[in-house]
């Protein structure tokens, strides 16, 4: 089996003229975990039609597998990202088409391990920043994916995430779980990192892109914050902005 396997949507456009014509471009999700990303990219993608994605727009997934199924270190993710983009296996055209690299920002803020923003942490973000291409877009959350599907819910930075900020920001350990684990656990009733469910929550894509407003969206001063930019690169996807946009900014 090959290193990577591309899950998409787009042989399920409904007319045959369609099918005759390529996309004009293709972004391509690729994830740090292996599970709970996978999951809910799959259903977004499978829910594209409802998203209004344009037609002509490639929406899809490159799955780890094998021995690279562990790859989840952000800059370990952004080399295989350039090797697989470099073989062309998947057809991934480095002018037209954008990468987007999905990746949890609690490896360079967790506590005890020089949050803030400083020292030598801050320093390896800043490498990893500088070792995207141009057609790669960093979604990121921090502290980490279960914050954004924390917001797929009407009021959701208000009842989940403004009242315990502090607490999600330094993302203790909770028993067996890290604190914005157990938060959408028991908000959800789901374990998110057990669960294939949480696929269901991309019908309220939406809601998590309106309360992903309340968050920083910016990678500046993304160790220090509540960060989250998920939702607004899903917009922009939809939108086709990205591929006007300067290197990581989905604004």
């Amino acid at each position: 089996m090959p290193p990577i396997r591309e899950y998409g949507g787009w042989n399920k456009r409904e007319t045959d003229s369609l099918d005759q014509e390529e996309p004009r471009r293709k972004y391509v999700f690729i994830c740090e975990g292996s599970k709970t990303e996978v999951h809910y990219f799959k259903a977004l993608i499978d829910r594209r039609n409802e998203l209004g994605i344009h037609p002509l727009i490639d929406l899809c997934l490159w799955e780890k597998t094998e021995t690279d199924e562990g790859v989840s270190n952000p800059q370990a993710l952004v080399r295989f990202a350039q090797k697989e983009k470099e073989s062309n296996r998947l057809l991934f055209d480095s002018v037209h088409d954008r990468m987007i690299i999905v990746f949890d920002l609690d490896v360079y803020s967790r506590v005890g391990e020089g949050r803030g923003g400083s020292g030598s942490k801050a320093v390896e973000f800043d490498k990893v920043k500088e070792a995207a291409n141009d057609n790669d877009i960093f979604a990121v959350t921090n502290p980490s994916f279960e914050l954004f599907l924390l917001l797929h819910a009407d009021g959701a930075y208000d009842r989940f995430v403004r009242p315990h900020s502090i607490e999600i920001l330094e993302n203790r350990k909770c028993g067996k779980q890290r604190f914005v684990q157990r938060l959408f656990t028991d908000a959800y009733g789901m374990n998110p990192k057990r669960n294939p469910d949480v696929g269901m929550l991309a019908k309220d894509v939406d809601t998590a892109i309106r309360e992903e407003r309340y968050l920083n969206q910016s990678l500046d001063g993304a160790l220090d914050e509540l960060t989250c930019n998920i939702g607004s690169i899903i917009e922009s996807v939809r939108e086709d902005r990205l591929c006007t946009q300067p290197n990581n900014n989905p604004d």
